[in-house]
């Protein structure tokens, strides 16, 4: 057994890993509002959402390209497994990190991040597809301003179109809508995240010579991330639901479904343009636009500043960790 196919085993093992904990990590997110809300109780809610997520991996391929060969082409890595091992290992240490102490950071960045890190290690800033990695840092960047405008904007028509309802009534109908906007919204979760992982696995392929270079994604290799990211579904994102449920704004029924759609059409719409974003960024971005349309003061800024910051930082620390894992890596390798 060569040492290039035990290292695209141990590539695949460890996307898997991370298509396993961005399941538990960043899928929180999308169902937080409405188990907050008691729209859903968290059993019935991680499970809708494991379904819903595993069925919108199925479903889309064309970020799993953007992610395969926009940031580096694999054919210009003369040591690709190494620098996509380190990337992988960078963006799980900080997914676990930032999940341990119930910070909603974006796998994206990570991932993102340890992918250009491992990268310039290997082969310094000449290697980057510099086109490509400012397209999709672009729409990392302005997905959730977007968001927040959204947001802002959706829940202030629901303001005026509701604003003569009875709001006990109101807010038990949307409870029921609930159920669908989060089921909408765990399946554009799938069709973004999943995928980024069925990305990485695919230029691992390409870069050992085990698909040509213009290869669509493996069949396989979308069952088994989709089937990883609903599987890490299933174990549920506590810490982080109590963050972005509770701990930006009390949310009501009204504001989860305002956040639910607001979050579903723009993951959507940057799937069907094969841009990868970050689902934690845009969700809790939704729910800060929701927050400060219905009370500016009802909104903890205290944790959004928080958010933000580690937001801000993701990038260039994972760029960093996963350098200094592919060094140790390349010491063995």
């Amino acid at each position: 057994m060569s040492l290039l196919f035990i290292l695209t085993i141990a590539i695949v093992i460890c996307a898997l890993a991370f298509d396993f904990i961005n399941g538990f990590h960043d899928t929180a997110n999308a169902i937080a509002t409405s188990v907050s809300t008691k729209a859903l109780k968290p059993r019935h809610a991680i499970l809708l959402a494991a379904i819903m997520n595993f069925v919108g991996a199925m479903t889309f391929t064309g970020v799993a390209k953007t992610i395969s060969k926009d940031i580096v082409n694999p054919f210009d890595l003369t040591n690709g497994s190494v620098v996509i091992l380190a990337a992988l290992l960078a963006a799980v240490a900080w997914n676990l990190l930032t999940w341990y102490y119930g910070i909603p950071s974006s796998s994206s960045h990570a991932l993102i991040g340890s992918i250009a890190g491992a990268a310039i290690a290997s082969k310094g800033f000449g290697i980057l597809n510099y086109g490509g990695f400012i397209k999709i840092l672009e729409a990392l960047i302005l997905s959730p301003i977007l968001a927040f405008v959204v947001g802002y904007i959706i829940y202030s028509i629901f303001k005026v179109a509701f604003k003569n309802f009875n709001l006990t009534k109101t807010n038990r109908n949307f409870r029921y809508i609930q159920i669908a906007t989060a089921a909408l919204q765990s399946y554009s979760h799938g069709t973004n995240d999943a995928q980024k992982s069925m990305g990485i696995i695919t230029m691992a392929l390409i870069a050992n010579q085990y698909l040509p270079k213009d290869a669509d994604v493996p069949f396989w290799v979308q069952l088994s991330c989709a089937a990883a990211m609903g599987l890490g579904t299933s174990i549920g994102g506590w810490k982080i639901i109590k963050t972005v449920g509770g701990k930006i704004m009390k949310i009501r029924p009204i504001n989860g479904v305002a956040a639910d759609l607001t979050g579903a059409g723009i993951i959507f719409g940057a799937s069907l343009i094969h841009l990868p974003v970050s689902t934690t960024h845009v969700i809790s971005s939704g729910i800060l636009g929701v927050g400060s349309a219905h009370r500016l003061k009802g909104v903890k800024w205290d944790t959004a500043q928080r958010m933000l910051m580690t937001w801000v930082i993701t990038l260039p620390i994972t760029a960093l960790i996963a350098a200094i894992c592919y060094f140790i890596l390349n010491l063995f390798f």
